[in-house]
């Protein structure tokens, strides 16, 4: 099955999916009414950490799929899938609105880990990009090791930026 088709079976049964995104942020207001302020002990936390995971992994994947088919593909916005472009987006906002209510997202085990992940995949897209538009080749006679050196100093170089804008 591509991910084509993958796609084509979700719009063709959507029930499943759509009870699953509504599901995600209806537990996370259920956890917060029911653990009001103890959002940071044991039980509340590790069930935060599950559903952060549960939706943040196919929010991600939207949020990268959309920026790869806007940017990449030239897709119109009026094509977009509802089911697997939007509504993972949608239900990552809202379940992580309904969890910082009543929990900091740093008392949450592994979202840093989640965080860098965004950070790596926004650098891999953005030189992606940049490559594309300014048609830089990448010549064979240059040894991989140093094109592995050089993408690693990229990403120190983005990273050390974006510690400097946000510190």
């Amino acid at each position: 099955m591509t991910l084509g088709q993958f796609f084509t079976a979700v719009s063709n049964e959507p029930y499943l999916v759509m009870f699953y995104f509504f599901a995600m942020p209806f537990t996370a207001f259920l956890a917060g009414i029911l653990g009001k302020g103890e959002g940071e002990y044991s039980p509340w936390k590790y069930l935060y950490a599950v559903l952060i995971y549960l939706v943040c992994i196919p929010g991600i994947f939207a949020v990268t799929l959309n920026i790869y088919l806007f940017l990449f593909e030239r897709q119109p916005i009026m094509d977009m899938n509802v089911f697997t472009q939007i509504l993972p987006i949608l239900c990552m906002l809202i379940t992580l609105w309904l969890i910082r209510n009543n929990v900091s997202l740093r008392e949450i085990p592994g979202f840093d880990k989640l965080s860098n992940l965004v950070f790596i995949i926004t650098v891999l897209i953005s030189m992606m990009w940049i490559l594309e538009k300014t048609h830089i080749l990448v010549f064979t006679f240059m040894p991989f090791y140093q094109f592995v050196l050089i993408f690693i100093l990229f990403l120190l170089l983005m990273r050390w930026l974006i510690s400097r804008v946000f510190n």
